[in-house]
């Protein structure tokens, strides 16, 4: 198979790898990135976790983008002390952030060390000073969940800005996520999903299957070859 039908789906990329799936995506940001400083002097982008946007990442910081002019926010997090190496923050730092000239007051970590409940509500009345956001990237699980919304979770079917999450299958427990109406309002969705082990998730998908990714719409999915079903 070299292509799939993905409901929801602006359009669809397959890339012949996970190295060349996290070129394209880099490129595309640097694109998006100029547009939106031409238009509005300033892009709002919202960082994934995840091995796959971590190999973007790694690109990206190599790329020419206005960094001074970029805010940078984060799709979820985990409830973790601050500078945990599990958390999506720490991640996008070591692999990004601090390799770009980023003034530090532009990137808006999630403050999930407060716990889900509070810092769901701080992060709520920082996006609403700024929404719509620009660019938001994602990825996907292989039961279907993206950012930290899961299948059959209260959370995902919140109408917040900005959603705590108790008791996701997944640890910790205890997350912060954006809220599945945020993700929808920004400008642009990116989706890059890689390997054989979302063969099933993409195949659940595409038979319209409804799991918390395939409630994002009019997103870029970007796949490499291994992750077609067959």
């Amino acid at each position: 198979m070299n292509s799939i039908d993905l409901p929801n789906a602006q359009a669809v990329f397959v890339h012949r790898d996970a190295e060349e799936l996290a070129s394209a995506v880099a490129q595309r940001i640097a694109e998006l990135a100029a547009q939106a400083i031409a238009a509005r002097g300033v892009f709002h982008l919202v960082l994934s976790g995840g091995e796959t946007p971590c190999r973007c990442y790694q690109r990206l910081r190599h790329l020419t983008i206005d960094w001074a002019r970029v805010q940078v926010y984060f799709g979820d997090e985990r409830c973790l002390p601050r500078g945990n190496a599990q958390r999506n923050d720490t991640m996008a730092r070591d692999a990004l952030l601090a390799h770009v000239a980023i003034p530090p007051e532009n990137i808006h970590a999630i403050p999930a060390e407060l716990g889900a409940r509070d810092a769901a509500a701080a992060y709520a009345a920082l996006l609403e000073r700024v929404a719509p956001l620009d660019m938001v990237l994602l990825g996907i699980g292989e039961d279907g969940h993206t950012a930290s919304l899961f299948p059959g979770n209260p959370a995902t079917s919140s109408a917040a800005l900005v959603v705590p999450v108790f008791d996701a299958p997944k640890p910790p427990p205890e997350r912060v996520s954006l809220g599945i109406n945020t993700l929808n309002a920004a400008r642009q969705k990116i989706f890059l999903v890689a390997g054989a082990g979302k063969q099933t998730v993409l195949r659940e998908i595409s038979s319209g299957k409804p799991l918390p990714a395939s409630c994002v719409v009019a997103a870029e999915w970007h796949l490499d070859r291994a992750a077609l079903p067959a």
